[in-house]
């Protein structure tokens, strides 16, 4: 049985508490899917999460708008990422792709959660670039006013349901400055004429990925997101929110982990004891347990603190990202280790969760980028 007992942290309230109990055997009756197909199974999650009712929390409800609750985004990431990670990437990218819309998009604009929440359109946020990853201020596609029109030229890279998404969330140089302060946001619909996908990208834990290439792409200026120049502040704001959850799910890839390793050295006997009676074994596992409860104190605490009234939690997302991913990663190779062989043998859960986490310590900020930011936070108020 799983620990649960961080949900009796102060963190929480009752309502997070049995959303944790029904999710979680939601996950047990409907996870893991059948990943051969990864686009396929992508789409099917995003419409059995919305069906059920699961997305909702990744999109305000535009018939009774609120601040997103950051505390259910991670609690929901967590429970499917310990279930299957391909589901935690469905429903996390329902939230990243819409989170520009929720938090400054118009009512017409809003329009689009609707369908999103519900699982009947699926979302993608588009900011990374061939030469532009961790430095988003060196952008350099462009979106050119031409009367009611934007014009959008360029690429993006590394987008999470590249190929299959509806719409994309789309950040673009318009010039009102330069660096960061002429980066604009639009919506971008996929059928978008000249939008094209440049190449569908293959990575060591399959997940939709693409590259898409925007040939002098017509949008309305109805598309832009907030004022021309507000791209930059709107995407960072949307990592502010985000950028804790991808702690909580390398959180539950660890718990996973953590979980299967406990079994193993119970079950498996070495030298005629089973392996839970080893002194080095024992101290394998406490170190486990140790980054797991220290990873889910900070992203818990990140999560806590925005939903209690923070305008930003730039400093406490960083840190909640930085050590959950980090820790993450030891605590699974710890489990490989544990496991033998069978760690590292294809399609074995231990084997997936490997390759699982390797992704997080990058995406929507790296490990070094995060460093970066924290000592920034830390020097700016001392």
């Amino acid at each position: 049985m799983p620990d649960r007992s961080f949900l009796n942290w102060p963190f929480f309230e009752d309502r997070h508490r049995k959303l944790a109990e029904r999710l979680d055997a939601w996950c047990a009756k409907n996870l893991p899917v059948d990943h051969r197909d990864v686009d396929a199974a992508c789409r099917d999650l995003v419409s059995m999460l919305g069906r059920n009712g699961w997305l909702k929390p990744t999109a305000l409800d535009p018939a009774n708008p609120g601040p997103l609750d950051v505390r259910t985004l991670c609690i929901t990431r967590e429970t499917l990422a310990r279930h299957d990670g391909l589901a935690d990437f469905a429903f996390a990218m329902q939230g990243l792709g819409t989170g520009a819309i929720s938090l400054f998009g118009t009512p017409d604009q809003q329009r689009w959660l609707e369908k999103t929440r519900a699982g009947e359109a699926i979302s993608a946020f588009a900011l990374s670039e061939p030469r532009s990853g961790s430095d988003v201020a060196n952008m350099e596609m462009t979106a050119a006013r031409d009367g009611n029109d934007y014009v959008l030229s360029g690429e993006k890279t590394w987008i999470s349901n590249g190929g299959i998404a509806d719409l994309y969330v789309v950040f673009a140089r318009t010039g009102e400055a330069p660096g960061a302060k002429g980066i604009s946001a639009f919506i971008v619909p996929a059928g978008t004429k000249d939008l094209g996908i440049a190449e569908r990208l293959e990575v060591i834990a399959p997940h939709p990925l693409a590259r898409l290439c925007f040939d002098n792409a017509r949008v309305p200026a109805s598309a832009l997101i907030g004022k021309p120049g507000d791209g930059f502040r709107i995407a960072m704001s949307v990592l502010d929110v985000f950028r804790s959850t991808v702690g909580a799910a390398a959180l539950g890839f660890a718990r996973r982990a953590l979980d299967e390793s406990i079994k193993r050295v119970a079950e498996r006997k070495l030298f005629g004891a089973p392996m839970a009676e080893l002194q080095m074994v024992q101290g394998h596992i406490a170190d486990m347990a140790l980054d797991v409860d220290a990873a889910a104190l900070l992203v818990y605490r990140a999560a806590w603190t925005k939903d209690t009234g923070a305008a930003r939690v730039t400093r406490e997302a960083a840190m909640a990202k930085l050590f959950a991913t980090d820790k993450a990663q030891e605590v699974i190779d710890e489990a490989v280790q544990l496991h033998g062989g069978d760690g590292v043998r294809k399609g074995h859960i231990i084997e997936s969760l490997y390759r699982e986490i390797r992704a997080l310590r990058i995406y929507e900020g790296a490990s070094d980028v995060q460093k970066v930011v924290i000592a920034r936070q830390v020097i700016g108020t001392a």
